[in-house]
C-alpha cells in the first residue's frame, strides 16, 4: 500500500515539474509566439448597403425610401447640416444604419453586428446623423407658403368647392411610447399601463407636415398643447385672418379652428354603411373626409419609421429629437415627388380616428367658428 502511495506522489510530482516548464517555456518566448488571424468580415457594412443598391425592393425596405431619395439625403445633410465622413465610417454608411434603426427597431447589438463596428461607434454615429436631421427638421417642417394664398387642389373637388375654400390643413394628436423617471409616469400612463407622450401634429393636404410638437404627457389635454404651442413657439403657423384648419371635437370650435358638429356621426367609416342623413351630418363627413389627412400622415409615419413603437430605450430629449427627425424625413420622401408604397397604401384609403387622448373638459365655441359652421353646413346640404 505504501509503494503505490509513493508511486502516485511521484508521478504528481512529475506532472507538476512538466507544468512548471511549460509556463516557463511560454513566458520566455511568448513575444515570438504567432497571433491567430483576425477575423475578417465576409462583408463590411459599406459592401453591404451598396450590394442592397443592386435590388430597389430590399434597398427599400431596409432602409424606407428609394435610392434616389437616399441620396439626394445624403447630399443635403452633407453640404447643409454638417454630416461628415470619418476615419471609422463614412458619410453614407453614417446614413444608412440611421436609417436602418429607424425604420426596422434595430438594436444596437445588431446594427454593430451588421456593419462591422463598435457599439460606442454606432451609439455615437447614430447620435451624430439624428443631429443633423434634427437640423434639417427646421426648414421642412414648415408650410410651403406661411400667407397660405394657393387653394388646394383637393378642395377644388366638387363635393368640397367651394365650401372648404379657406381650409389650410388639419391638427390632431397622437400617442408615441416614451420611457420617463419613475415620478413622472402617472402623467403619461394609459389605460394599458404602459407609458405614452402626446404629440400634436399639423399637416397640409399634401400629408407633409407643417408643425409637430412632442413630449407632452398622455394626461395633457389637446386644447392645453394646442395653446401652449402657439405661445411657446414663434414659428407656429398661425391662420390668417379667414383662413382655417380642421379640427376634431377635442378642439375648440373658435377662430381659425373649424371643429364637427357634436352628437353627430362624425368619421368616415361611421357613414360606409349608412350615407349621411341631414345637413348636420352631411357637414361632418366631407369635414371627416379632408381631415381625414392627418390620421393618414400619422398612419404613414408609424407604418414607415417603426422606431416610433419602441424608442424606450433612449433618453426623453433623444425621443423628441428622434419624433421630429421621423416627422422631417416624411416630409422630405413626400417632396421628392417620387411614388412611395407607404404613401401609396394609404393615399386612397380611410383610417379609423384613433383614441382621444383626454377628456378633461368639453371644447368652447366662439360663436364666430359656429357661424361659418352654420354657413357651410347649409350650403353643402341640397
Amino acid at each position: 500500500m505504501m509503494e503505490i502511495d509513493i508511486s502516485v506522489q511521484e508521478e504528481e510530482e512529475e506532472e507538476l515539474d512538466f507544468c512548471v516548464v511549460a509556463m516557463a517555456y511560454y513566458l520566455l518566448n511568448k513575444e515570438r509566439l504567432p497571433y491567430g488571424p483576425r477575423r475578417a468580415p465576409m462583408m463590411t457594412g459599406l459592401q453591404w448597403v451598396e450590394e442592397k443598391e443592386k435590388q430597389p425592393q430590399i434597398f427599400y425596405s431596409m432602409f424606407r425610401m428609394r435610392k434616389f431619395v437616399f441620396y439626394s439625403l445624403h447630399d443635403i445633410l452633407v453640404e447643409k447640416y454638417g454630416l461628415m465622413s470619418t476615419c471609422n465610417m463614412t458619410s453614407k454608411e453614417a446614413l444608412a444604419q440611421f436609417l436602418w434603426t429607424m425604420g426596422s427597431r434595430q438594436t444596437t447589438d445588431n446594427v454593430a453586428d451588421r456593419f462591422e463596428h463598435s457599439r460606442s461607434t454606432i451609439n455615437k454615429k447614430f447620435k451624430e446623423v439624428l443631429l443633423c436631421v434634427y437640423r434639417m427638421a427646421g426648414d421642412y417642417i414648415q408650410p410651403k407658403d406661411r400667407s397660405f394664398t394657393q387653394v388646394h387642389d383637393s378642395l377644388t373637388k366638387t363635393r368640397f368647392w367651394p365650401h372648404f375654400k379657406h381650409a389650410i390643413g388639419a391638427i390632431d394628436g397622437t400617442h408615441i411610447e416614451c420611457v420617463v423617471p419613475a415620478s413622472e409616469q402617472p402623467k403619461y400612463r394609459n389605460r394599458k399601463g404602459s407609458t405614452t407622450q402626446n404629440v400634436m401634429a399639423i399637416c397640409d393636404f399634401d400629408m407633409r407636415f407643417t408643425f409637430v410638437v412632442a413630449g407632452w404627457p398622455r394626461s395633457v389635454h389637446d386644447t392645453r398643447v394646442l395653446n401652449d404651442a402657439q405661445v411657446e413657439y414663434s414659428y407656429f403657423p398661425h391662420p390668417p385672418d379667414g383662413k382655417y384648419y380642421l379640427v376634431d371635437s377635442e378642439y375648440p370650435n373658435r377662430v381659425g379652428y373649424l371643429a364637427p358638429y357634436k352628437e353627430q356621426r362624425y368619421h368616415v367609416p361611421d357613414f360606409q354603411q349608412v350615407p349621411p342623413r341631414g345637413r348636420y351630418e352631411t357637414f361632418n363627413h366631407l369635414h371627416s373626409s379632408l381631415r381625414n389627412v392627418i390620421e393618414r400622415s400619422f398612419g404613414v409615419l408609424k407604418m414607415k419609421w417603426r422606431i416610433l413603437l419602441g424608442i424606450t430605450r433612449y433618453k426623453p430629449a433623444t425621443q423628441t429629437k428622434i419624433i421630429t427627425a421621423c416627422a422631417c424625413l416624411h416630409n422630405f420622401i413626400r417632396e421628392s415627388k417620387l411614388s412611395d408604397q407607404h404613401f401609396d397604401m394609404v393615399e386612397s384609403g380611410s383610417y379609423a380616428h384613433e383614441e382621444s387622448l383626454s377628456h378633461h373638459h368639453a371644447p368652447i365655441d366662439d360663436g364666430t367658428m359656429g357661424s361659418i359652421r352654420d354657413a357651410i353646413a347649409t350650403s353643402v346640404f341640397p
